[in-house]
């Protein structure tokens, strides 16, 4: 025994169902930038990237307006290791809202 686990299989939907699934993910999030509220230019990102076997679930993805989702991806890691998307990400969706 080696102790090495065999790469853990990720979910990857097709492209009706990723549609489908994006939609469910900017619904739940209010249609709304979970890092600074914004309402526009809203894109779905993966917390966990693809390459890094993060898969295709809305447990892994988080809406992100382009600006905030240039200054997490530029930072490098996931977005749930980032600044400032952890203190909504954890904070929930209640704690965006209470701002607003």
């Amino acid at each position: 025994m080696n102790g090495i686990r065999p790469k853990d299989t990720r979910l990857r939907l097709d492209s009706i169902a990723y549609e489908n699934l994006r939609h469910q993910v900017l619904h739940r999030d209010g249609w709304r930038c979970q890092s600074c509220g914004a309402m526009s230019n809203l894109e779905v990102h993966h917390k966990q990237f693809r390459s890094q076997s993060g898969g295709d679930s809305e447990e892994n993805l988080i809406t992100l307006c382009a600006c905030c989702l240039e200054t997490c991806t530029s930072r490098g890691g996931t977005a749930s290791s980032r600044d400032p998307v952890p203190r909504i990400l954890f904070g929930g969706i209640r704690n965006l809202r209470a701002r607003f």
